[in-house]
């Protein structure tokens, strides 16, 4: 009997530890490993980097660009965002997002030097941050529902989203610059910011590499259109329009 009871005993002790052992593992295999959550996500934080490519247009890039060494390709620019996604809908999310794009270039007149046959050299900067809110829709489900406690997030997720908000803009150049009246070479500053109405629509999709980490790919159209100061007094304004591609993080919550 006594031997029974050890033997008993013994095989549950082991069966217990075993169990101990085995439960942390399962935890973490069931929300890291084995592709799915203990709940559905109610939103998500984004990263992302890439190109923003001005489109550059209107008298003042022509002027730049005829005074000045430079081309409509040198406004191409890195840029950085990121976006607060919240759920709203099995297929919907809103979008509150912020970026920074802005080009700095050494320039210097194209047709034009100095009493001493040098370039006349200035920096031209144009810096663009748009605040902006809006909605992503998600053309197939982002992932489904097992039971009550697993949610298992798609591999391949595409969607479509538009927005709109506010644009903060700057456009610079320091350095020499030149009076045409008179020839005469000075150094001056020149600059133009301010606020404007901006509004997009993009084109993207997720791709799952975790239940919490998806990578992002987007193509993001921005239109806007600013105001210049009394610096460059007689332009009709400034396009402020761009297409951006990024590549980015997505992480679920």
């Amino acid at each position: 009997m006594r031997w029974r009871f050890s033997r008993t005993f013994g095989a549950v002790a082991v069966a217990a530890v075993a169990g101990f052992l085995a439960a942390p593992r399962q935890a973490r295999a069931q929300s890291q490993g084995d592709g799915f959550l203990f709940h559905k996500p109610v939103g998500s934080f984004l990263v992302r980097g890439g190109l923003s490519s001005a489109m550059a247009s209107g008298d003042i890039y022509s002027f730049l660009t005829d005074q000045f060494t430079l081309s409509k390709g040198d406004f191409r620019a890195p840029s950085i965002g990121t976006d607060l996604l919240i759920t709203v809908a099995p297929r919907v999310d809103l979008d509150f997002a912020v970026s920074y794009a802005g080009s700095k270039n050494a320039t210097e007149f194209r047709h034009w030097t100095d009493t001493d046959n040098q370039p006349i050299e200035q920096t031209t900067t144009l810096a663009r941050v748009p605040l902006t809110a809006g909605a992503r829709f998600y053309l197939t489900s982002p992932g489904r529902s097992i039971g009550k406690f697993a949610w298992i997030p798609a591999k391949f997720v595409p969607y479509v989203g538009a927005g709109g908000g506010m644009m903060w803009y700057r456009l610079h150049q320091a350095g020499d610059f030149i009076d045409f009246r008179t020839t005469d070479v000075f150094p001056d500053e020149y600059e133009s910011s301010g606020w404007t109405g901006t509004a997009h629509g993009m084109i993207g999709a997720n791709y799952t590499l975790t239940p919490r980490l998806a990578l992002n790919g987007e193509a993001r159209y921005t239109w806007a259109k600013g105001s210049l100061g009394p610096d460059f007094e007689g332009f009709d304004g400034i396009d402020l329009s761009d297409l951006g591609i990024t590549l980015g993080l997505n992480v679920r919550f």
